[in-house]
């Protein structure tokens, strides 16, 4: 490392060996020299037929751009512009470096490094996602779950929540998920080691790294499949575990649960009382409520849940006190839940849940908003079944609105 006049670090293998100077346009020999190419041209025209720095003959002219030490540069450039002259910049020049050793003793060192040049900004993600073999190697150290005993898991950690980071950026989805399923499927030991015994937000950077590996039915079956991901994630979903923790493993839950097969596996561990749980919390935000609500929906879908549910009239009444006051969205799956059990499948005792809760009179309401087409006819269906007198319902519901008589 060098410094010019302004005392900012400038990495040496950003300058070009001629001149010197910062590189623009760094190209690369047949020797492996990177050069600026205004300077090498510049040599090369002169008549020049070696090379400047090892002195050996040039079995061809060629200049290969060196897009890797660009996109370096680029980051470093960047950050000039964030940071006060004084302050300490980050070191672009030991990105590689870190990375190659990465297979070395020194692994937990340089993930450290390249954790920390990630989390820095959004462009520096994106080009670590971009390196050739970058994410196979965090893979493959995902896939050696015994590293979480001869290194600690804390080094486990730092590598899920690098890939946690990096996710967003990752182009080939599909590529890195039949990777890390199907060839090296012990990866999911890794994930599950970090999801029981890692920090907070670890367990966020190992939930997110679920959800986007469970991009088909494959996938989910085999996420699912592993024994104990799924009763950890319940577990991580209950009301005293922190907000993003709840929220993450809520969305895993959900990411996962489409298949018939999962859906049978979260009603039989118990899902159903934990979501019943978390709808009783008072301060659940929307997208908590909206995750939640959409399990409990698909749990409505197999009569193992359906009678879950059902069993549960507190359920019922929690699923039936979040339409008309969460969202739209919120609504929907709640209002899905109870035409599933209660038109669908006639459930008596949820019927009887939903009119003790005052339910009729919500969903007469819910008929009146600006609710889609799907939950109006769901309103209708369920006042069919109620068998309301609309006229008597009504009247106890005094105002000077006027209602549109749902048929």
């Amino acid at each position: 490392m060098v410094r010019d006049d302004l005392c900012i670090t400038v990495p040496t293998f950003f300058r070009c060996p001629i001149s010197l100077d910062v590189m623009k346009s760094p190209v690369s020999l047949c020797t492996g020299v990177t050069y600026d190419r205004s300077s090498i041209q510049r040599w090369l025209n002169t008549g020049n037929n070696t090379c400047p720095a090892t002195m050996q003959v040039l079995q061809t002219k060629e200049l290969v751009p060196n897009r890797t030490l660009q996109r370096l540069i680029q980051i470093w450039s960047d950050s000039l512009r964030h940071q006060p002259v004084s302050d300490p910049l980050p070191s672009p020049d030991q990105i590689l470096q870190a990375i190659a050793d990465l297979d070395t003793r020194n692994r937990f060192v340089s993930i450290t490094k390249l954790l920390q040049f990630a989390e820095y900004s959004q462009e520096n993600k994106l080009f670590l996602a971009k390196m050739d073999g970058f994410l196979n190697q965090l893979v493959g150290f995902l896939d050696n779950v015994d590293a979480g005993v001869t290194c600690g898991v804390e080094f486990l950690e730092k590598v899920v929540k690098l890939l946690g980071l990096v996710l967003d950026n990752i182009e080939d989805r599909s590529g890195l998920k039949n990777s890390t399923l199907k060839e090296k499927k012990q990866s999911l030991d890794s994930l599950l080691l970090v999801l029981r015994r890692g920090s907070s937000d670890s367990k966020i950077a190992s939930a997110r790294v679920l959800q986007f590996f469970a991009v088909d039915a494959e996938s989910k079956l085999l996420i699912a499949d592993k024994e104990g991901l799924v009763t950890e994630l319940l577990t991580l979903a209950t009301p005293e575990k922190d907000p993003a923790l709840i929220e993450n493993a809520l969305a895993s839950l959900v990411a996962i649960a489409t298949p018939k097969r999962n859906k049978l596996k979260l009603v039989n561990l118990g899902a159903v009382k934990t979501l019943a749980k978390l709808l009783k919390e008072p301060s659940l935000g929307v997208a908590m409520v909206e995750k939640v609500l959409k399990l409990v929906e698909t749990a409505s879908s197999t009569r193992e849940g359906r009678r879950e549910i059902c069993e549960d009239e507190a359920c019922v009444a929690a699923i039936l006190n979040k339409v008309l006051k969460v969202s739209s969205v919120a609504t929907e799956h709640a209002m899905t839940t109870l035409w599933s059990v209660c038109y669908l499948f006639r459930d008596h005792k949820a019927q009887e849940a939903v009119t003790q809760a005052n339910g009729l009179t919500k969903i007469l309401l819910l008929m009146q908003s600006n609710c889609s087409p799907q939950v109006r006819q769901m309103c209708t269906d369920l006042l069919k079944i109620f068998r309301v007198n609309f006229k008597s319902c009504l009247s106890s519901y005094d105002t000077k609105t006027t209602h549109i008589m749902p048929f």
